[in-house]
């Protein structure tokens, strides 16, 4: 709910709506917010402006990015990285318009994000008036609720409003769009109030107050005691949910052993004896296999989406299912389950340890296969070759960090390598576009949540595809002196879809190929104030430039050159199931049907 007291020492005070604008913000626990200045919205800028000049002490951080879909992921990076919600404050048209990446992707990925958008005046809307866009028609689809303030009473409300929508249930962006002629308005704070939601609050209050009943506690648990080889299934609710220290809980206390989906990496720590890392398309062989083997999944705050579940029906079909979310929607819309219960993922696994707290199962010989498992099919990559592996790089990265940096990516083929090779024993460490996918995240996203956690270690492992998309805001690193770190692996293509092109297009790369492009990254960001920019060709010079960029005080960048035939796997192609996944000529895989040393799926087990 609105963190704005019911007696706020402002109530009664007249303001201009703009300057309402920014008080609900400050109410609502913000301090920095991402944007770029327009028209439209000067009124409100011009109210941050004299906020931070009379409250000094209490100053909202205006962090001006290069372009306002940078704005958007720097929220984002934000609001991943804190769990508060995230703000994008732009303009009307091009601005609100290159909004709509970063706020599809919020929505994709359920991360609580407000954007608020200036807009023409409220007579002129319609008439195609200078840098008029249709905000509320064009943000439907993609947010989790759009607002068009045409009554400036209702401003103040609509402000709290947003913010308990993003952040409630399952989070979300919510996009708020004010006419300037709403900002420049004059009227009085009344500092309480929402608007009225009595359909949507009703299924909150019930999401809040749901707890699992005991003989719904005691199905699950005659599940689990008939199980041999239980496994959990973790998505990014966990995370979003704070659940990961209750989620560690439930896997100690019955010794159930866990995957997780690409968000949902650090809800677990990956170092643990109990962590099965990454599952799905390019999830780990071991993984894969143990789920292929479980004879109960156990999913907790995740989807089923199709790069894990590419064949609903292969998937996981030897085990019973148990559904934990807090979307009703989710619930078997992909997969058929055996148990289910609808709310927040901390509440839930806390009910359920709580009445099996006498239960003490045994999985032993499961533990001692999966453990078999995760030695005979881990991950490995070419060792011997002259040109730098991208993975080498990242397990030198990870002895490094060891697991306590976070970590942002691009989209690609690094994005994959991290989420294979790095370790992260923290949740909100690991930062990147989920479901969208989308190229250009990285870098603000790094710079979001190096204004979240200021003291922490940030770095962006970035694509030399997906950085270009919004390379501009290399300069905003250095701008505001942060100490963002860009780690640049650069295969001189696009190497996720030359993947695609060598298996599947017979070798045909329409596109893909930047060999000859002339871009040289290391000026790049020398031009950008970037007093550490280095680029690394051998592997004699690796680890040495790894530990000075981690430790340089200020903004680092450091390009990798690296192979181009360096491809990701595992990987489950398209309409297979996980027991015919690619596996690479460096990881071994297990041939179908039986054979020496494998799981007996027998009722004896």
């Amino acid at each position: 709910m609105s963190a704005a007291k019911k007696h706020h020492k402002m109530a009664g005070k007249a303001m201009t709506g703009a300057d309402m604008v920014i008080q609900v913000l400050v109410d609502e626990g913000v301090d920095t917010v991402f944007g770029y200045s327009g028209g439209a919205i000067l009124p409100t800028y011009d109210a941050v402006f004299r906020w931070n000049r009379i409250h000094p002490d209490r100053e909202v951080k205006l962090i001006v990015p290069a372009n306002e879909q940078g704005a958007g992921f720097m929220a984002a990076g934000y609001s991943r990285a804190s769990g508060k919600v995230g703000v994008s404050l732009v303009t009307s048209g091009p601005a609100a318009t290159n909004s709509v990446t970063p706020i599809r992707d919020c929505m994709a990925d359920s991360v609580p994000m407000v954007l608020i958008c200036g807009q023409v005046a409220r007579a002129s809307i319609g008439t195609d008036a200078f840098q008029e866009a249709p905000v509320y028609s064009i943000m439907s689809s993609c947010a989790k609720h759009v607002f068009l303030v045409k009554n400036e009473d209702e401003l103040e409300d609509t402000m709290r409003t947003a913010f308990h929508i993003a952040r409630s249930g399952r989070p979300g962006p919510v996009v708020v769009d004010i006419p300037k002629d709403v900002q420049n308005w004059q009227g009085t704070f009344k500092g309480e109030g929402m608007l009225p939601l009595p359909g949507y609050q009703q299924r909150i209050d019930t999401l809040n107050a749901a707890s699992v009943p005991k003989d719904k506690a005691r199905e699950f648990f005659k599940m689990l005691k008939k199980a041999k080889r239980p496994l959990l299934y973790v998505g990014g609710g966990v995370i979003l949910a704070e659940a990961s220290d209750t989620l560690r809980k439930f896997m100690k206390k019955f010794q159930i052993p866990a995957v997780t989906t690409l968000t949902g990496i650090g809800a677990v720590d990956t170092t643990d004896v109990l962590a099965m890392h990454m599952l799905g398309m390019h999830g780990t062989a071991y993984a894969n296999y143990a789920v292929d083997d479980c004879d109960m999944l156990i999913c907790v705050g995740a989807r089923f989406d199709d790069r894990v579940a590419g064949v609903p029906k292969r998937f996981a079909e030897n085990a019973v299912i148990a559904h934990i979310d807090i979307d009703a929607a989710e619930v078997g819309k992909v997969k058929p389950v055996a148990w289910h219960h609808v709310a927040d993922a901390g509440s839930a696994l806390r009910d359920l340890l709580d009445y099996g707290k006498d239960v003490r199962p045994d999985h032993t010989p499961w533990l001692r296969h999966l453990a078999e498992l995760k030695q005979k099919h881990r991950q490995d990559f070419n060792r011997a070759g002259e040109i730098i592996q991208p993975q080498a790089a990242l397990e030198i990265l990870n002895e490094i960090t060891k697991g306590e940096a976070i970590i942002t990516s691009g989209v690609g083929q690094h994005q994959m390598f991290c989420a294979q090779y790095l370790d992260f024993k923290h949740p909100r460490t690991w930062l990147t576009s989920g479901s969208m996918g989308t190229m250009g995240f990285g870098l603000p996203a790094a710079i979001g949540a190096q204004y979240a956690h200021p003291d922490k270690l940030v770095i962006d492992v970035d694509g030399d595809g997906s950085i270009r998309m919004n390379i501009g805001e290399l300069e905003t690193c250095t701008t505001y002196n942060l100490p963002v770190k860009i780690l640049l692996l650069n295969n001189l293509g696009d190497g996720m879809v030359v993947q695609w092109q060598s298996l599947y297009f017979e070798g045909r790369f329409s596109g893909t190929d930047k060999s000859l492009h002339r871009k040289d990254f290391v000026k790049a960001a020398e031009a950008d104030g970037f007093e550490f920019a280095r680029r690394v060709t051998k592997y004699e010079d690796l680890r040495k430039a790894l530990e000075e960029f981690v430790s340089f005080p200020g903004p680092a960048f450091l390009e990798v050159m690296t192979d181009k035939q360096a491809f990701v796997y595992p990987m489950v192609g398209p309409g297979t199931p996980y027991r015919d996944m690619l596996t690479g000529p460096y990881i071994e895989s297990r041939q179908h049907g039986p054979r020496e040393g494998t799981l007996d799926t027998s009722d004896s087990f």
